[in-house]
């Protein structure tokens, strides 16, 4: 079993305290929504609200140590692709409750705190992994650089081609 980090382990407690404020603004979306355009769609438009308030607290908090490898706006619209695995379990999670029971059409709240639990996990791994990474070594590398022909640069004479074993040697004509 792996060893947890400390890192990850901050990362992960201050990502669920987000979480827990995402749950304030999601519920807060859904009921202030819900008599302007009914319960489903302000389910779904609740989602883009909270995920959106989230991406910007755990980018300036949570993983604010990874660095920024991409604009903010990409790394938004990475963050609302990259968690769309938990946006299914959340969300699949709260229709099922409406429709398992009248209870939860008539308090959301029960079912988003449900929604978002479902999600948490898939959400913090997907986000610490490709939202919020930190530049590895690997993608520190130089790419080719292309340098211009250099005359004076000095080419060896008698240099053996290892592809055809063709001798490069110069020989007087005369």
């Amino acid at each position: 079993m792996p060893q947890l980090s400390r890192e990850k382990v901050t990362q992960f407690l201050k990502f669920g305290i987000v979480g827990l404020f995402g749950l304030f603004w999601d519920t807060t979306a859904v009921y202030s929504l819900r008599p302007l355009i009914g319960l489903t769609t302000a389910t779904i438009a609740a989602y883009f609200i909270a995920a959106s308030i989230n991406w910007l607290v755990n980018r300036l908090w949570t993983f604010r140590k990874a660095g920024n490898q991409h604009h903010f706006v990409i790394q938004w619209l990475r963050f609302l692709a990259g968690n769309s695995l938990g946006f299914f379990l959340n969300r699949g999670c709260v229709f099922m409750m409406f429709h398992l029971s009248p209870v939860f059409k008539a308090n959301p709240v029960l079912a988003l705190a449900a929604g978002a639990v479902a999600g948490m996990l898939a959400n913090f791994h997907i986000s610490r992994k490709l939202v919020f990474h930190s530049c590895r070594p690997a993608c520190q590398q130089k790419s080719a650089e292309i340098t211009p022909f250099q005359p004076q640069r000095a080419v060896a004479q008698n240099a053996v081609s290892r592809r055809t074993d063709v001798s490069n040697s110069r020989r007087k004509a005369g």
